[in-house]
């Protein structure tokens, strides 16, 4: 029994001692192929800088630039990792992972459906010459500036300064408005007059104030104006006009100074924008008299 046991203790302290020796063996390969990672790390940042500079010419989006970066990033750690596992002479486990990859890649794929649709659908975005960083956009019950599109989210900065992360995927799922692909917007302008009202001098007037306070629109002719509707309170009109503008602060900037102009053209003529009056009418009279009132306090 003592012998067995020698004997066993002896394999195993030669096995860590040879272990121990490969290990010691091993750390200048070790040390090599750690600094093949920082040195691809690093290398990764500057190719990546290095190729958004030279895409910069041939480029205008700044979407396709920046999955160009990261898609160059990608490739060089990866090959700086191939070389560091050359280094540590797992060749043969580099090669069974690869024969496995095909494998786990169906798996990962079957796992991973939603983050590679988002993947594939960030890729096609950033291709896509009508929507690019910068861009005021609508979508999916969101408006905003376009901040940033990745392979992974498409970034919006509301009009109060909030971040709104929409996955690649819904983008491309959903209608998209684009007002930062046309330079011209067109201001609706809605409101009512009183049934006492000049129609047609409160029509001019208002084609006038328009056509004064925006230098857009060339002359009154160019202000659209209908009545739309005998209303409960006023006679209601439809206005319509054409700014330049390729944001939605700039359409509400615009509307802002048309309805003051219009409230003090109307003041100033005195037009009456009225508002809805309603009437009570109580069928049971009431006896309001001091004397009776009097008495109905002292009875309660």
């Amino acid at each position: 029994m003592k012998e067995q046991f020698n004997t066993a203790f002896g394999n195993l302290t030669d096995k860590l001692i040879g272990w121990f020796n490969t290990i010691i063996e091993s750390i200048p390969n070790l040390i090599l192929a750690i600094l093949v990672m920082v040195a691809a790390y690093f290398s990764a940042k500057y190719v990546s800088r290095l190729v958004v500079k030279i895409v910069d010419k041939r480029v205008k989006q700044d979407s396709i630039k920046s999955a160009i970066a990261r898609v160059t990033a990608v490739v060089v750690v990866a090959l700086g990792l191939f070389i560091a596992l050359g280094v540590l002479n797992l060749g043969k486990a580099l090669t069974s992972l690869l024969a496995g990859a095909g494998v786990v890649g169906l798996a990962i794929g079957l796992a991973l459906q939603g983050t590679l649709a988002n993947t594939f659908a960030g890729l096609i975005l950033s291709f896509r010459k009508k929507i690019q960083i910068g861009h005021w956009v609508e979508t999916t019950g969101f408006s905003g500036e376009v901040m940033d599109i990745n392979l992974k989210d498409f970034t919006l900065k509301e009009a109060d300064n909030n971040i709104v992360i929409i996955p690649n995927k819904t983008i491309l799922d959903n209608p998209l408005k684009n007002y930062s692909l046309t330079t011209k917007m067109r201001i609706f302008i809605e409101c009512g007059v009183g049934y006492e009202s000049d129609l047609e001098k409160v029509m001019q007037l208002t084609k006038d104030v328009i056509a004064n306070n925006f230098e857009q629109v060339k002359s009154a002719e160019d202000v659209e104006f209908y009545y739309t509707e005998f209303g409960d309170s006023s006679i209601n009109y439809l206005c319509r006009f054409w700014i330049d503008a390729e944001s939605m602060l700039e359409k509400l900037r615009a509307k802002t100074t048309a309805i003051i102009e219009i409230k003090k053209a109307y003041d100033k003529e005195g037009i009456n924008i009225p508002f809805p009056i309603r009437t009570l009418q109580f069928d049971n009279k009431l006896d309001v008299k001091a004397s009776n009132l009097r008495e109905s306090i002292n009875n309660n």
